[in-house]
């Protein structure tokens, strides 16, 4: 987590260093050579986490212009001058802001101030245990509905594609009842969808191959298949194709990283794949992508070679064994 901290006066800012050294982050004074609103702006956009040490006040005017949701926004906690007090104001679970000001607390014997439902009565909270688990979260707006129901001690139905231990959490009953599902496939309902993002797309494609056929190839893809999108953790290929422009253009649109291999790296992925003599005698490996997204992900190849616009891909899946944790993880 990339932490930025923020003081307001000479007391603040000697907390603020000593929270930088424990939480490896960096701290900033704010005055006429670090303005809040720009400090603001750049830490919002490019930190894991925003650390005031000041009024709340102050935070939640700075903050209030690039707030967009709990899925994208960075965490934001408040802590006072004086080290008393830890309060998150923002992404308090998907972002880790109860987490981080936890960890404050624990740092300078203070106290966190935690607001959140679930946490004050200590039930199970999903989009803690989404983000425990890796878990992408496509509709964050739909965690209220899961988190209400079980507030109000009504029964939250749930349905995984991969095996959950029992026993599990209070209110949680496996069915397809309203609740939520575990699946790194598109469904179609208006349960809270959990994506494992356990997915490597591998890629081959001919040299100068633009971003845009990439795109197009990748939206085939998607077409042919019921795989999320948000399941998607990496793209994988062949390291000659590792410096291609429309390629790095491709991932970084999608903010995913792009791993490559060696040809003989690929040629000893087990398994039975779609050979090519002509990639072969090209690059020095009968297939590309298929090799790519296996040897990636650790796993099995979920997609089959799909070729489209002198690209092509396949998609391969890790092993995922979620289990209930979801507090401190």
């Amino acid at each position: 987590m990339t932490v930025r901290l923020l003081a307001f006066t000479d007391r603040g800012e000697a907390l603020a260093r000593t929270l930088a050294k424990h939480l490896d982050g960096e701290a900033a004074r704010c005055g006429p050579d670090c303005p809040l609103s720009a400090w603001t702006e750049q830490a919002f956009s490019q930190g894991d986490a925003l650390v005031f040490v000041g009024a709340a006040g102050i935070a939640v005017r700075a903050i209030a212009p690039y707030v967009k949701s709990k899925a994208a926004d960075p965490a934001v906690v408040v802590v006072d001058e004086a080290g008393k007090y830890a309060i998150p104001i923002l992404s308090g679970h998907l972002g880790g802001a109860n987490a981080l000001a936890r960890r404050i607390a624990a740092c300078i014997g203070g106290q966190a101030i935690l607001t959140t439902a679930t946490d004050l009565n200590q039930v199970f909270a999903v989009d803690l245990w989404a983000k425990a688990q890796g878990c992408a979260v496509p509709e964050p707006g739909r965690i209220k509905r899961v988190s209400a129901r079980l507030l109000a001690g009504e029964p939250v139905g749930f349905e995984s594609d991969f095996p959950l231990p029992e026993p599990y959490p209070a209110g949680l009953t496996p069915g397809s009842g309203a609740g939520f599902t575990v699946s790194i496939d598109r469904k179609d309902d208006e349960r809270l969808h959990l994506v494992p993002r356990i997915v490597t797309l591998g890629i081959g494609c001919k040299k100068a191959t633009t971003q845009e056929a990439i795109e197009a190839a990748y939206r085939t893809l998607l077409d042919r298949s019921t795989l999320h999108p948000s399941s998607i953790l990496q793209v994988c290929t062949i390291d000659r194709k590792g410096e291609e422009p429309g390629l790095l253009a491709f991932c970084a649109a999608h903010g995913w990283p792009l791993r490559t291999f060696s040809a003989g790296d690929l040629s000893a992925v087990r398994g039975t794949f779609s050979g090519s003599a002509f990639v072969e005698q090209t690059v020095g490996v009968d297939n590309v992508c298929e090799r790519a997204a296996v040897l990636g992900s650790g796993g099995a190849l979920l997609i089959p070679k799909q070729a489209a616009g002198g690209v092509t891909m396949a998609a391969a899946s890790a092993p995922f064994h979620p289990d209930w944790r979801w507090q401190d993880v």
